[in-house]
């Protein structure tokens, strides 16, 4: 599921969908993952529980490489086990800059 998760961010920006976003604030990112993604990810070194199946917030960062325009658009189209939350932009770009920030 780990390679799953990460095999569908690269196919995302191999397929040119990948939007420029906004720099972000990570603060805001990061209470952004509290509300939305901490039910199944573990989204801050302090949390201990999530889900075996999906990557932690630290794991995604890392397998990123920095590729900010990459997590943005898997954000903004996610897979069908994650939710659909209708993030904004702004969101986006705020928990794109939080999650970098964890590398």
């Amino acid at each position: 599921m780990h390679r799953l998760g990460f095999a569908l961010i690269v196919s995302s920006l191999a397929l040119g969908v990948a939007h420029a976003q906004p720099k972000g604030d990570p603060a805001a990112g990061k209470r952004i993952a509290e509300r939305w993604c901490a039910g199944c990810h573990i989204v801050s070194p302090q949390q201990r529980t999530g889900s075996a199946d999906v990557l932690t917030f630290e794991a995604i960062a890392e397998k990123s490489g920095g590729d900010r325009d990459s997590l943005a658009s898997f954000l903004t189209d996610p897979h069908p086990v994650m939710a659909d939350i209708g993030l904004t932009r702004r969101e986006v770009g705020d928990l794109v800059a939080y999650i970098d920030s964890l590398r």
